[in-house]
């Protein structure tokens, strides 16, 4: 007969700091927010996100303001609980978080595309890694002015920052986010391919058509 496992095992912290870890990540701030706010399901508007580039289509610049703190706050929460009981257990809780906003259960697997909770992730494993991330981010933004092509420069270069910074776990943990990042931006990355990426406070031309949110 197999023994259990001993409370004196790693195991068990793995598994908690998967599980909560991704229960914390799932929590959908952005859909929350504008419902709580009267606006009704920001999935029905523009991109459909529950993040905050598709929360500032409502005109909303405090609630784009707050899903994006949120929702970064919730993968450096995640790393920063993770990190109490070892480096280890600390990466899967990032990593779950991350994916968390990604597949929540609550949304049917549909959640955002993980930009906001990448880089809180990598600020709560790694802030000098985090703190290049969002500088990165913000350069690209100010100066291109597009949210996508930001998320991922700052995604592609994050891993290779982490390698010489930090060591090859972490590197490797911002390098299966990224491919990720890159995943659910697939639809950005062909319309920035053909030119036809919207711009950061610019609306696609099918939301322009589309009614103010009641």
């Amino acid at each position: 007969m197999m023994d259990p496992v001993a409370w004196d095992s790693p195991l068990p912290y793995y598994v908690a700091a998967a599980v909560l870890g991704y229960m914390l990540g799932a929590i959908p701030f952005g859909l929350v927010l504008t419902r709580l706010s009267g606006l009704g399901d920001i999935r029905s508007i523009g991109s459909g996100n529950i993040g905050a580039t598709n929360v500032l289509r409502t005109g909303r610049k405090d609630l784009a303001a707050a899903t994006l703190l949120l929702d970064g706050g919730k993968g450096t929460a995640a790393a920063l609980l993770g990190a109490w009981y070892g480096p280890d257990v600390m990466l899967v809780a990032a990593f779950a978080a991350f994916l968390g906003h990604l597949f929540p259960v609550w949304l049917k697997f549909n959640g955002g595309k993980g930009v906001a909770t990448y880089l809180g992730v990598m600020l709560g494993v790694a802030w000098p890694v985090g703190v290049f991330a969002i500088l990165c981010w913000l350069a690209v933004a100010f100066t291109l002015r597009y949210s996508s092509l930001s998320a991922l420069i700052a995604a592609a270069a994050s891993p290779v920052v982490a390698w010489f910074l930090i060591g090859p776990d972490v590197a490797a943990l911002a390098a299966l986010m990224a491919v990720l990042v890159y995943i659910r931006h697939h639809q950005n990355i062909a319309r920035l391919l053909r030119g036809e990426e919207p711009r950061i406070g610019k609306k696609k031309p099918e939301d322009a058509a589309q009614p103010p949110i009641a």
